[in-house]
C-alpha cells in the first residue's frame, strides 16, 4: 500500500489497556506454553497496529510541523503512550514471571526476555506523570527547531536550506551563513535552556523513582545495552582520545592547507574541504533518487527487491521545505512491514550520504519484516547505526552514479568524514555522561563544559566570533541529546565497525557483501557484540581496535590524496 494511502485513526487507549490486561491475566493462569504463546500473538497484534498508528503520526506531523491535526495526534499520543507503556508492562512481567519461561526461550530465543527483562527495568507506573512530561518537552524542543525562518540571499530558509551557503567557495558566504544560523539559535536559546533544565529535572526524577543512582542508568537500560556498560564505553573514548583526535586534527592542518586557511582555519571552514568545492552530487532530488533505484538494482538481488518495495510503496519523503523537522531517519510500519525514509535534502553530499544512511537501516528493516515479533526484527542501535553505516560505504562502486567525475573525491571525502565524525560523537557522549551525574548544572556551566570538550575532542576548532557556538551553546543543536539521551556514541561504535566492512570491502566486495548481509540478516535474535563475531569484524571495545582501522584509513587517504 501507498504511504500516502495509509489510514491513521486515533488509537483508543482505553481499549488497548483494557486487552492488555486481558492478556496479562491470560499468562498469569496459563495451563500450557501454548497459552503463553497464544498471549504473545495477540500482543503482538495490539502493539503492531499501536505502533503503527504512532509512527504514521510521527510522520505526518514531522513532514509538516504546521499541520494542526497531527500536531494534536501527536500531543495525544505523547500523553498517552506512558499508560499504553504501564499496560505493557505488567504483561511483560507476567511473561517474565511464566514457568513455562523455558519454553518460551526455547521458541523465540534467550536474548528475547533477556532485551524485555532490561525494558521492564526503565518503567513503573509511578514515573506515567514524568514520562508524559519528557513526551512534550522533547516535542516542545522540535517545534522550536523546525520553527526556524532565517532572512538570507534575499530569502528566507531553514537551518537545513543553509547547508549549501556554508560549504560555499566564498569564505564570506559560508561566515555569513554561519552568522545567520547562530543568531537564530541565540534568539531562542533562552527557551532551549529552560527545556533543557526541565528535561535533565525531570529524567532525574524518573531515576529516582526507579531507584537509579543516576539518569545514566536508565538512559542505558532505554538504550538496551545488554553486552557493555558505561566502564567499556569509557575506555572506547580513551582510544580515540589517545589515537585519534592526533590524527583527525592532522587531517584538518591538510586540510587548511588545501583551501588556504594555514594558520587560520576557522569554524566556518570546517565543512569546506576543497579549494574547488565540496563534491556535490549531480542533478536534482529525483535524480538522486533515481541513481539510487538504479544502485540497488546492481548491488545485489536482496537490495533490488527492497527498493522496488520502497518505490512502489512511496516509502520516503526527502526534500527539505518549510514547516518540515530537521534532521532525518528511517521508522517502521510494522501492519505494512514497511520502513520509511524521512530526510531534508538540501543540494550536498549530505543528500547521497542520507539517502544511503537512512536506506540501510530500511534495507535491514525489510529484511527483517517476516521474524514473529516486533522484538526480533531489531538489534539494540549500535547495531543498527552498523547497518546504516556499513551501507554509505558499500555504494562506493556507484557513487559515479550520483557524482559523476567527482566520484574519488566523494569517496576520499567521505573517508576522511568518518574519521573527522568519531572525536565529535563521542566529546557528545562525554557531554552527557558528566550533564547527567552533574544534574544541578546551570546553563552556563553546561556551556562551559562543552566548550572545554570542545578542547579535548576538537582542538583544531577556532569559533571565532560566530555567536552560538563560540558561547559554548552548540551541543543545543544536535537534537539527540535532547531526543535520545545517550544514543550518539552508538554512531560511534558502528562507524568503528562500518569501517572495518569498508575495509574488507577495498579487497573483496562480494566477500565484505556476504559479512554484512549475515549482519543484518540476524535482526535482533543477538547481542552487538555476537553479532560482530557472526561477521567476523573485531568490537569497539577491544584495546588497540580503533588504532588498528585508523592506520587502514590513513594509507587509503594518502595512497588516493
Amino acid at each position: 500500500m501507498k504511504f500516502k494511502d495509509m489510514p491513521y485513526s486515533r488509537p483508543d487507549v482505553e481499549a488497548i489497556c483494557a486487552t492488555y490486561q486481558g492478556l496479562t491475566e491470560q499468562v498469569k493462569t496459563a495451563k500450557s506454553a501454548e497459552d503463553v504463546f497464544a498471549a504473545i500473538d495477540a500482543h503482538e497484534a495490539c502493539m503492531m497496529e499501536f505502533a503503527t498508528m504512532e509512527s504514521l503520526c510521527y510522520i505526518r506531523h514531522t513532514i509538516d510541523t504546521t499541520d494542526t491535526f497531527y500536531a494534536a495526534e501527536m500531543d495525544y499520543i505523547d500523553e498517552k503512550s506512558p499508560l499504553v507503556q504501564e499496560q505493557g508492562q505488567a504483561f511483560s512481567l507476567a511473561v517474565l514471571a511464566s514457568p513455562f519461561r523455558a519454553d518460551i526461550d526455547a521458541r523465540y530465543g534467550e536474548l528475547l526476555l533477556r532485551n524485555i527483562e532490561i525494558g521492564t527495568k526503565t518503567f513503573s507506573p509511578a514515573i506515567i506523570a514524568e514520562l508524559q512530561e519528557e513526551n512534550r518537552l522533547v516535542s516542545a524542543y522540535q517545534k522550536l527547531c523546525a520553527s526556524s525562518q532565517i532572512e538570507f540571499d534575499g530569502k528566507t530558509v531553514t537551518v537545513a536550506e543553509l547547508a549549501p551557503y556554508k560549504q560555499s567557495h566564498d569564505r564570506a558566504v559560508r561566515r555569513a551563513a554561519y552568522l545567520a544560523e547562530g543568531s537564530f539559535w541565540m534568539s531562542v536559546k533562552d527557551e532551549l535552556d529552560r527545556l533543557f533544565d526541565e528535561l535533565v529535572k525531570v529524567r532525574a526524577t524518573i531515576a529516582e523513582k526507579l531507584g537509579y543512582s543516576s539518569f545514566t542508568e536508565v538512559a542505558y537500560l532505554r538504550n538496551t545495552r545488554n553486552c557493555y556498560d558505561p566502564e567499556m564505553v569509557a575506555a572506547f573514548r580513551s582510544q580515540v582520545k589517545r589515537d585519534l583526535v592526533p590524527v583527525v586534527s592532522a587531517l584538518k592542518e591538510k586540510q587548511a592547507e588545501r583551501i588556504g586557511v594555514s594558520g587560520d582555519f576557522r569554524f566556518y571552514d570546517d565543512l569546506f574541504g576543497y579549494p574547488e568545492g565540496n563534491p556535490k552530487p549531480q542533478g536534482t532530488p529525483d535524480d538522486i533518487l533515481a541513481a539510487g533505484k538504479q544502485m540497488y538494482h546492481e548491488m545485489s538481488p536482496e537490495t533490488a527487491e527492497f527498493i522496488d518495495f520502497l518505490y512502489d510503496n512511496e516509502l520516503f519523503d526527502v526534500c527539505a521545505k518549510k514547516g518540515k523537522a530537521p534532521g532525518g531517519y528511517c521508522t517502521s510500519l510494522p501492519l505494512y512491514r514497511a520502513p520509511f525514509i524521512f530526510s531534508n535534502f538540501n543540494g550536498t553530499s549530505g543528500d547521497v550520504d542520507v539517502l544511503t544512511h537512512e536506506a540501510g537501516h530500511a534495507f535491514a528493516g525489510f529484511r527483517a519484516r517476516n521474524f514473529d515479533l516486533l522484538e526480533q526484527t531489531s538489534p539494540s542501535m549500535e547495531s543498527c547505526e552498523v547497518h546504516s553505516m556499513s551501507m554509505e560505504f558499500l555504494a562506493w562502486p556507484w557513487l559515479g552514479l550520483y557524482y559523476g567525475k567527482d566520484a574519488d573525491r566523494a569517496r576520499y571525502a567521505h573517508l576522511e568524514s568518518a574519521l573527522v565524525f568519531i572525536p565529535y560523537g563521542t566529546m557528545v557522549d562525554d557531554f552527557q555522561h558528566q550533564i547527567y551525574a552533574n544534574p544541578k548544572m546551570t546553563a552556563a556551566e553546561r556551556d562551559a563544559l562543552w566548550l572545554s570538550l570542545e578542547r579535548e575532542y576538537r582542538p583544531y576548532i577556532d569559533f571565532a566570533d560566530v555567536p552560538f557556538y563560540s558561547a559554548g551553546a552548540g551541543w543545543q543543536r544536535q537534537l539527540h541529546i535532547y531526543h535520545y539521551p545517550f544514543y550518539y556514541i552508538d554512531y560511534c561504535l558502528a562507524q568503528t565497525v562500518a569501517l572495518e566492512v569498508w575495509a574488507a570491502s577495498q579487497h573483496n566486495f562480494g566477500h565484505a557483501w556476504a559479512r554484512y548481509l549475515s549482519f543484518v540478516e540476524q535482526g535482533g535474535m543477538q547481542t552487538f557484540v555476537e553479532l560482530c563475531k557472526t561477521a567476523v569484524l573485531i568490537t569497539p571495545f577491544e584495546d588497540g581496535c580503533l588504532k588498528e582501522i585508523v592506520d587502514t584509513v590513513l594509507a587509503w587517504l594518502e595512497k588516493n590524496q
